[in-house]
């Protein structure tokens, strides 16, 4: 709840917060709100029958709940700058699943597509990836779990039809390299005209 009233200085009803977080009743989401509004972090406004809530930006833990939002940014943040400095660049990298449709939870893994050049040593790509694997539990206390495939593969998958491409072309966002959609367009189009 706090999350949906950080992201808006508008103020919203408890039914629209309760449909924005997508979590709990909606009688449950106006207690939290009520009893956050007590706290202060809260403000709350009459309107006509309706209670308006919206965050307090001037409350001391406003700043907390304004990072705690912006969590994700930074992950794919740090995402980036660790895959630029990799020895074996890929073709692409990107953050997919719960996370980044922005649902993940304490116990969510970290899903990322890695896509590689034919030819490309898989052990050093292995490595890098392990590294990566390391420092995102030390920044999140979440685990990455990682799919790398070779362009190759990719095109096999595509011929397949498997419905993980869809996942992929559903939630990417794009951490290293162009974007999958650009990547997927360009494959097919191989794919095709094999």
């Amino acid at each position: 709840m706090l999350a949906v009233l950080a992201r808006t200085t508008q103020p919203l009803t408890g039914r629209r917060v309760h449909q924005l977080a997508e979590a709990g009743s909606e009688s449950g989401v106006r207690k939290v709100l009520n009893r956050l509004a007590d706290t202060g972090l809260v403000t709350t406004t009459l309107a006509g029958q309706s209670m308006l809530y919206a965050l307090n930006r001037k409350h001391l833990a406003a700043d907390a709940v304004l990072d705690l939002v912006s969590l994700r940014g930074k992950l794919i943040r740090n995402l980036a700058e660790v895959v630029q400095q990799w020895e074996e660049l890929p073709v692409h990298a990107s953050l997919f699943g719960s996370v980044a449709r922005g649902e993940g939870d304490l116990d969510s893994d970290i899903d990322l597509l890695v896509v590689h050049a034919e030819g490309e040593s898989p052990t050093v790509m292995a490595d890098q990836i392990a590294l990566l694997g390391e420092q995102v539990h030390q920044w999140t206390g979440n685990f990455l779990q990682t799919y790398a495939i070779s362009t190759d593969e990719l095109a096999n998958h595509l011929r397949a039809g498997e419905p993980m491409v869809n996942e992929w072309l559903r939630d990417c966002i794009t951490v290293y390299g162009p974007d999958f959609r650009r990547i997927h367009t360009e494959i097919a189009k191989e794919v095709m005209g094999r």
